[in-house]
């Protein structure tokens, strides 16, 4: 009986494998096992049908939802190698994660498909026979279109709940073999996702495209001149002695998110700035760390520039143009000054997260006036890199501020230096602990830090100011007479933000004041030691962390207000807060000094924006002035708060003038906040009543939300005045019917391109595609 049951359980066990293999290799069955490959060819062999007839679609009708770690499903189809690579379940944005999760980057991480298959990364592409037929029917990305075309897709309404737009939606991510039930419970999910179909033509040429196989190229190579200009830098960045390698070390740092370009040669051609373990004249070898300073276990270090081959996205392009002036000027900063470097400093996370320790070799002067050249290239790291993505990361910072810097004149003295050395200790980052972290204990310890900093900077600087130095305008750098990068506005659009070069809008309700210690430490805190891959401490420590940047960047700004006004614009800017350890510590930092500005109003604040905007007038950046607005939008600047309130972040508007040229205006939307102490209560601290509207000429911001075509002046003049007159969700929408161009608009896609057209028109080398995750449905 027994040897029975035995037979009986085995013969079950069968039975149900087989269905596990029948279910798991039906297109095994099929189509044979599958083999993963890369399908890069050469221009001649069929690259050149992808790069004209397929790119421009997947680019403009795909990469604007599948284009960098925010994509869903990590799907990044603005490269081959992230199209070869395919779809993975895990998500690179979890503020939750116990555990630091290893990274998934592309070129780094892995190099063939076959190793992205190890990592659980699945097709998007057929991988088995390659046959017309297989190709298609083993196609997640071919089924995924083909749903779109076959599902009716509603226009001009606002889709149902079945549709989920939320930054934090459960991925899906269905392999091959999962997308037929997929599809039968998910009929509206078909791509591109929330949008209107393709159209049959560019539906047909991808068909075409994948049924032969999917071949793909790389972008064409660059010209001689271009690659004799890498040559050049590439030289500048290896030369031997220890000077010249701990200042390539320094510059690698700071610009290795930026996509450099050779002004000289256009802007078409971008590059990134990496470590590889080969010297210049070979190919390039990837050093595949986590942090731009993690120990690279390597001898020596190679700075090489890598061609950007993938799509250029708006919100990750940090163009950064190199010549021979600026050649002339890292000589001038980091080779000429008379110092040595007698032994090169090591990758030990404790050292290497702290640039005081590190570069310590360098003077103060040479590595902030490095810093404030690209200072506006230098803050968009903060924005656009990893570490600003969503409400909690980004819920540290005001909805709008202006942002002036120390003169490094004033801020490389003796005493300064000799501040920096002897608190070294006191200015180490989160980094140092990488990327496991327990955040009580670990925010404790900095805290402590940052209380010992901030008391000896106070104490020296009441020492310069009470004996003969003076508080006043003269401490903020003029940009050099020349440099624009001397005022910055950074805007916050709720979950993503943008800084631009200038005092752009009304006078915001805060400012900060950076010295060379602060940027320098925040650039150290929320870009090269930032792993977004971290775990939930790390994450968590870096937001509470940057509380003290933020407070100590706008007590600067308070310090250079009469004394008896800073306490109360201090209380002001923190109305209705409970008073955090972060606010105990520095409030000790406000000066006791006097300042010498000259006030001559009850309203010193408003004084000091204009006095500032005055004092940088001739470097201020002019391009979004609000002067260039016509007439009928900027009346939207003045909005009542009903309508503001309905608002979105981020507006995009494309209008044509009066000589029927297609301009583009952004509307963003401030929210006012009493105070931003809380890290998880931010909607208890909004200040509603507060909330305002800012109308800018071009468009400012990489995610829009709304999109509204106005096509005459008359239709300007209706739109303004029906925005004037929306009081609530119903009237929005009606005047979204009126005027906007909604997920849903049946001729989404061709507004879609003329936004693109007339951005690239506008921002020139500055053009990325913008991203549409963010899209209202309403």
């Amino acid at each position: 009986m027994l040897q029975k049951r035995q037979v009986w359980l085995v013969a079950v066990l069968i039975v149900l494998s087989g269905c596990a293999v029948l279910g798991v290799s039906h297109y095994d069955d099929l189509f044979g096992p599958e083999q993963p490959r890369q399908r890069l060819v050469e221009y001649r062999q069929g690259g050149a049908h992808y790069l004209q007839q397929v790119k421009p679609i997947l680019d403009n009708r795909c990469v604007v939802c599948h284009g960098c770690y925010d994509a869903p499903c990590q799907l990044k189809l603005s490269s081959p190698q992230g199209i070869d690579r395919g779809l993975s379940k895990a998500l690179v944005y979890d503020g939750t994660r116990i555990l630091a999760q290893p990274p998934t980057r592309l070129l780094f991480d892995a190099t063939t498909t076959s190793q992205w298959r190890d990592k659980g990364f699945t097709p998007v592409l057929n991988e088995r026979v390659q046959t017309g037929y297989a190709n298609l029917q083993g196609s997640v990305m071919y089924h995924s279109l083909l749903l779109k075309q076959r599902t009716p897709f509603p226009q001009q309404t606002v889709l149902n709940d079945a549709f989920d737009f939320s930054l934090d939606r459960q991925q899906t991510c269905p392999t091959m073999d999962e997308y037929e039930q997929y599809a039968q419970n998910n009929p509206h999910a078909g791509m591109p996702y929330g949008l209107p179909a393709l159209t049959n033509q560019e539906y047909g040429k991808l068909h075409t495209w994948l049924e032969q196989g999917a071949q793909m190229s790389e972008v064409a190579v660059p010209s001689k001149a271009v690659a004799q200009q890498v040559t050049k830098w590439e030289q500048f960045l290896n030369q031997s002695g220890n000077k010249h390698q701990l200042a390539a070390r320094y510059i690698y740092e700071h610009w290795y998110l930026a996509n450099i370009y050779f002004s000289e040669h256009g802007g078409t051609d971008f590059f990134k700035l990496v470590r590889s373990k080969t010297p210049p004249g070979e190919s390039i070898e990837l050093i595949a760390t986590v942090r731009p300073f993690d120990d690279p276990k390597v001898d020596r270090v190679y700075y090489r520039l890598l061609h950007e081959r993938s799509t250029i996205l708006s919100k990750t392009h940090l163009p950064l143009a190199l010549d021979d002036k600026k050649l002339a000027r890292l000589y001038t900063q980091f080779i000429g000054p008379n110092y040595s470097v007698s032994e090169l400093p090591s990758y030990a996370p404790k050292l290497a997260a702290n640039p005081f320790k590190t570069f310590a070799d360098i003077p103060v002067k040479s590595r902030y006036q490095f810093m404030l050249d690209e200072a506006e290239l230098i803050v968009k790291g903060f924005i656009k890199g990893p570490v600003c993505r969503g409400q909690i990361a980004l819920n540290v910072i005001n909805d709008h501020f202006w942002v002036a810097f120390v003169d490094p004149e004033k801020n490389a003295s003796p005493a300064v230096e000799a501040l920096l050395m002897q608190h070294d200790d006191d200015l180490l980052l989160p980094a140092a602990e990488q990327s496991n972290v327990l955040p009580l204990s670990s925010w404790a310890k900095y805290a402590k830090h940052q209380s010992d900093y901030l008391e000896a900077k106070t104490q020296l600087s009441e020492q310069i100011f009470n004996q003969g130095g003076k508080l006043d305008l003269a401490l903020i750098w003029q940009g050099d007479g020349h440099n624009p990068n001397a005022a910055l506005t950074i805007f916050r659009h709720f979950n993503s933000a943008t800084v631009v070069k200038g005092f752009v809008g009304q006078q915001p309700k805060t400012a900060w004041v950076l010295d060379y210690a602060l940027f320098e430490r925040i650039h150290y805190l929320l870009v090269a030691g930032f792993d977004v891959y971290g775990n939930i401490g790390h994450q968590l420590i870096t937001r509470l962390y940057m509380d003290f940047l933020r407070l100590e960047g706008e007590q600067n700004f308070l310090n250079l207000l009469p004394r008896s006004h800073r306490q109360q614009i201090k209380q002001h800017w923190y109305r209705k807060s409970h008073l955090s350890l972060s606010e105990f510590i520095n409030r000790k930092s406000l000066l006791g000094a006097p300042s010498h500005i000259n006030y001559q109003s009850d309203d010193p604040q408003r004084e000091l924006y204009d006095k500032l905007a005055e004092y940088l007038a001739p470097v201020m950046h002019r391009e979004y002035d609000h002067l260039a607005v016509p007439s009928t939008l900027r009346v939207l600047n003045d909005l009542p708060n009903a309508a503001v309130a309905t608002l979105p972040q981020v507006s995009f508007v494309l209008a044509n003038d009066e000589q029927g040229e297609l301009k583009g205006y952004t509307l963003l939307r401030h929210n006012a906040h009493f105070n931003i102490s809380s890290l998880l209560n931010e909607e208890g601290q909004r200040a509603y009543a507060e909330d305002y509207v800012t109308v800018l000429p071009g468009f400012v911001g990489d995610y829009p939300e709304a999109i509204w075509y106005l096509p005459n002046e008359a239709h300007a003049d209706a739109f303004a005045s029906g925005l004037r007159q929306v009081s609530d969700e119903a009237s929005y929408q009606a005047l979204k019917a009126q005027f906007g161009i909604r997920r849903t608009h049946p001729q989404f896609w061709q507004y879609s391109d003329l936004l693109h057209q007339t951005a690239k028109q506008t921002r020139g080398v500055e053009f990325g595609l913008f991203d549409y995750n963010r899209l209202e449905n309403r």
